[in-house]
């Protein structure tokens, strides 16, 4: 397959047809998928805020006073008031933020980013990723992954990762399928969506790169069955239960 950046996308600003600043700059192709970065999602829609926004109530306070102790670096309890309003639950309070958001995904700081936000403080994840990945996929008639940088248990290092998706299932499932000793598969469902997250963010690059949607060709689903099911049920997630009973 074939992987490429859309190339001369500007700065997106709140209300920008992210859709046509793509459609304008690449032509799309039968079986392209789109990969792009959450930010630009959340910048066209508007998710882009002051901190000023996001005054602290007495838990933001007390979580922001907890990380300073811990952390020995001077915390802003309006940062934790946003995480907060972001988040279902949070999992861990300290050493650092993790966050379920409203959407199922879980993360550091519910997802919200301090870089390359020019014109506020804070970038929020889009609301509903994969219905902002479903706006995208009608308009350009591609399917369309929204992604996410984030970190990973037991190893250092981040890695693009699916947070929407839409025009193609989340996974495709080899269950049932035989191997090349014709033994026969059991547990294997290959999550596609967070592999291509993964392999778009090698060409998007980070920090100032500025190509934030990239355009993956010539690659097939295949003859598989498929899922959407991608962020584990909470009620057979044994880490997320463990990291309830867990304190720092």
């Amino acid at each position: 397959m074939e992987l490429f950046a859309v190339p001369g996308l500007p700065e997106v600003q709140p209300g920008d047809d992210l859709a046509g600043l793509v459609a304008d700059r690449t032509e799309l192709a039968d079986g392209d998928v789109l990969c792009v970065a959450s930010t630009v999602v959340s910048k066209a829609e508007g998710r882009v805020y002051e901190y000023a926004d996001f005054p602290a109530g007495e838990r933001a306070r007390a979580i922001a006073d907890h990380l300073e102790a811990v952390t020995g670096d001077e915390k802003d309890p309006r940062f934790a008031q946003a995480v907060l309003e972001e988040s279902e639950e949070l999992l861990t309070e300290a050493p650092f933020l993790l966050a379920v958001t409203r959407f199922g995904h879980i993360t550091v700081n519910a997802g919200i980013d301090r870089s390359n936000v020019p014109d506020g403080d804070l970038l929020l994840l889009p609301e509903d990723p994969s219905a902002s990945a479903q706006r995208l996929s009608e308009r350009l008639d591609v399917p369309v992954v929204v992604t996410d940088t984030s970190g990973r248990p037991f190893r250092y290092g981040q890695r693009g990762v699916a947070v929407g998706w839409a025009g193609l299932p989340a996974s495709r499932d080899w269950r049932g399928e035989r191997d090349r000793d014709g033994r026969e598969l059991g547990v294997t469902v290959q999550s596609v969506v967070d592999e291509l997250a993964g392999a778009a963010n090698l060409v998007a690059g980070e920090g100032d790169d500025g190509t934030p949607a990239v355009v993956v060709r010539d690659w097939s689903f295949g003859d598989h069955d498929g899922s959407n099911n991608l962020f584990r049920a909470d009620e057979d997630d044994i880490v997320r239960a463990a990291l309830r009973d867990w304190s720092f």
